[in-house]
């Protein structure tokens, strides 16, 4: 019997332009598909597709490109890989591993570089593995030289990226990595702080008036959000300190030029804490944690949005809404909290009233009203009034619609049935979503 010879390797010509800055000089996409183009035609080699990615290859299974080409090998559409270099394929171990993997199982047949073949062979696959490594091996050492140089630099009171908001990098070589005053952004950089300080601006307050006030742009001609502008605010960097690594404690003097003392850093550092405190306490939702998603299961939050209307004035609405805790896709909406107000006095209206546990409350109120009428409006007991009979379910219901937070908590936490929010609509539930 004559062994027929096995059919030709089926090639995928991948080639991969990596983002990091050590290969800005390597081969462009089009300059690897062209030479191995020609080792194709000068070979004979089967290619059946061409697949073109930029991304870096430092992480495993970070690529859609490269692992959609990984399962069209398991789909046996390929069984073979042309590439530029084995550090195209893979800089880590997870996808070198892979590779490996799928010679160990006769899937994948070769890999052809531009001056190497590997196969199933075992001193190849070897050899691919420590090229593979030495790929890796390369990516950490740069890490923690890229890492030691940022620190050299920061010791020496240089700031090695961009400069934050109010400051531009200097064109004079002889100051590299040296942030200079931005003349045009700098002194509105410098009102932030001042008005924080001395006229008790919140965050938000400046961020309105850096949006319709002086409609401020960064170099990049973007307007700042609310959490660029907490970030300017807490930046040391406006004093001349540097804190390298962020959050690490540890702080540099910069060699640039301050936009503010320390004092007015810290006097705003101040109100910002204080403000906090306040916005925290005014930032208490009545029925949160109250209610559960009848979609999924999940909590059910709020959030407050604020509308400017045409007279100056702004009005503020709170929205009721599943967390997606559980469901990311839960496709639970949002319910005004006076609509879910109106459906939850509705419910407390069905609901026993021995559920409610406000019999002693309600008891309380009466007799703390009849006091009322003898110390301060001095009846005698002949002339008070007396109610006409002790409607709990009234008093429930002026509770959920005038009562504090705490009140109202009170009030449902004695449900025995939980809340549950489907679809805009609020149900009793004795048994929940698990």
């Amino acid at each position: 019997m004559i062994n027929q010879p096995p059919p030709p390797v089926r090639y995928c010509l991948y080639a991969r332009k990596s983002t990091e800055s050590d290969e800005m000089q390597a081969l462009s996409i089009d300059s690897q598909i062209k030479e191995m183009t020609r080792i194709a035609i000068r070979d004979n080699l089967k290619v059946i597709d061409i697949r073109r990615e930029s991304h870096s290859a430092k992480a495993s299974g970070q690529r859609q490109v490269y692992n959609q080409l990984v399962e069209d090998i398991r789909q046996r559409k390929f069984d073979g890989i042309l590439t530029w270099a084995p550090d195209r394929l893979s800089r880590n171990a997870g996808d070198l591993g892979t590779l490996v993997d799928l010679m160990d199982q006769k899937i994948l047949r070769e890999i052809r570089t531009y001056s190497q073949i590997f196969n199933n062979d075992p001193n190849q696959k070897f050899l691919l593995m420590i090229l593979g490594s030495q790929a890796k091996l390369e990516n950490d050492n740069r890490s923690i030289n890229t890492k030691r140089g940022m620190k050299t630099r920061v010791e020496m009171g240089l700031w090695p990226w961009m400069p934050p908001t109010g400051y531009l990098s200097s064109d004079d070589k002889d100051k590299k990595c040296v942030a200079v005053i931005d003349q045009e952004r700098a002194p509105i950089i410098r009102q932030m702080f001042q008005r924080v300080a001395y006229d008790g601006w919140s965050g938000r307050k400046v961020f309105m008036w850096l949006k319709d006030g002086v409609k401020f742009r960064t170099k990049n001609g973007k307007f700042l959000h609310l959490a660029n502008v907490q970030r300017i605010l807490q930046n040391q960097f406006y004093y001349g300190i540097i804190e390298y690594p962020t959050k690490s404690g540890t702080f540099y003097t910069g060699k640039h030029e301050p936009l503010i003392d320390k004092t007015l850093f810290d006097l705003v550092q101040t109100k910002i804490k204080k403000n906090i405190i306040i916005n925290y306490a005014s930032k208490e939702f009545a029925f949160t944690k109250l209610i559960i998603c009848g979609h999924c299961g999940s909590g059910i939050t709020a959030d407050e949005k604020f509308k400017k209307l045409s007279d100056g004035t702004t009005n503020r609405y709170v929205y009721y809404g599943c967390t997606r805790s559980r469901d990311i896709n839960c496709p639970g909406g949002y319910i005004r909290e006076e609509a879910l107000m109106d459906q939850i006095v509705n419910l407390v209206e069905k609901a026993n009233l021995d559920q409610l546990g406000i019999t002693a409350q309600f008891e309380q109120e009466i007799d703390r009203y009849r006091r009322f009428q003898t110390a301060v409006l001095g009846q005698d007991e002949k002339s008070k009034m007396k109610p006409k009979e002790k409607d709990m379910r009234a008093y429930a219901k002026y509770i959920l619609k005038h009562g504090e937070i705490s009140e109202k908590r009170a009030l449902l936490i004695n449900l025995k049935s939980k809340l549950v929010l489907r679809d805009k609509r609020v149900e009793l539930s004795v048994n929940p979503i698990a």
